[in-house]
């Protein structure tokens, strides 16, 4: 019996060499590796240190990796207009839990004054002034940078063109009110930019009071007309779109 205990502790004394002689073939497959690499030619070294060089580049300007899960299921549900159009509140609620809401906001405040359409160029996500601009202002709210962070991750995700457009009522100068939805339309399109979304994928458009959802013809109508639009495009993002 004592004989047998002495001979398991004696293997299992020696056990590290096996993971001793697994590390030293990998090392030598390594060297054997850069030996082999050593011998190419030095354009196709370059070409592949450039390939390398650009992944890296694409990964620290674009946090793929940070994308949350829940992002995925909205892409799903986007690429199915059937099933967008049966279940906006669920698009709603993966875009926007309510743990990245600030907590003196009611939920139901988001879900009133945020839409999702389909239209036939792609998925337009509105999104009322109420929860965007304070009045007359072009600074986007501290609820709009949360909701626009999200919105950021299905862009990056999609990679689609994006075309952002303001909206507003009939009252006061229609001049003014091109102006200032030109701007809130930059305001957020300058959020992205800032995030380090790709400038090339967007165009932006402030059409004023020219586009109304509804007519103009009661205080809550003109809330609604009230507006930035966020369109993401059915169609791949190309160098050559324009």
């Amino acid at each position: 019996m004592a004989k047998r205990e002495k001979k398991e502790e004696k293997r299992d004394s020696q056990a590290w060499l096996v993971t001793f002689s697994d590390m030293m073939t990998l090392l030598l497959t390594f060297f054997v590796l850069l030996l082999s690499m050593s011998s190419m030619d030095k354009q196709v070294l370059k070409m592949a240190f450039k390939s390398f060089t650009d992944c890296v580049s694409f990964m620290e300007s674009t946090p793929a990796g940070k994308i949350p899960t829940r992002i995925t299921f909205v892409k799903e549900i986007l690429e199915n207009p059937w099933e967008m159009l049966e279940k906006p509140d669920r698009i709603k609620d993966l875009l926007f839990p309510d743990e990245i809401l600030p907590p003196d906001i009611n939920r139901k405040t988001i879900m009133e004054n945020i839409e999702i359409l389909n239209r036939p160029e792609g998925v337009v996500l509105m999104l009322s002034d109420k929860i965007t601009f304070e009045s007359g202002s072009i600074l986007l709210t501290d609820l709009a940078k949360k909701i626009l962070d999200q919105v950021y991750y299905l862009i990056l995700l999609i990679d689609a063109p994006v075309n952002i457009s303001g909206h507003t009522d009939d009252i006061g100068s229609k001049d003014l009110n091109y102006e200032i939805s030109y701007l809130r339309a930059f305001s957020v399109l300058k959020y992205f930019l800032d995030k380090g979304a790709r400038p090339e994928i967007f165009s932006i458009a402030g059409y004023g009071p020219d586009r109304p959802l509804v007519p103009n013809i009661s205080l809550e109508n003109r809330a609604k007309n009230r507006r930035v639009e966020i369109l993401i495009k059915n169609r791949p993002f190309s160098k050559t779109y324009l």
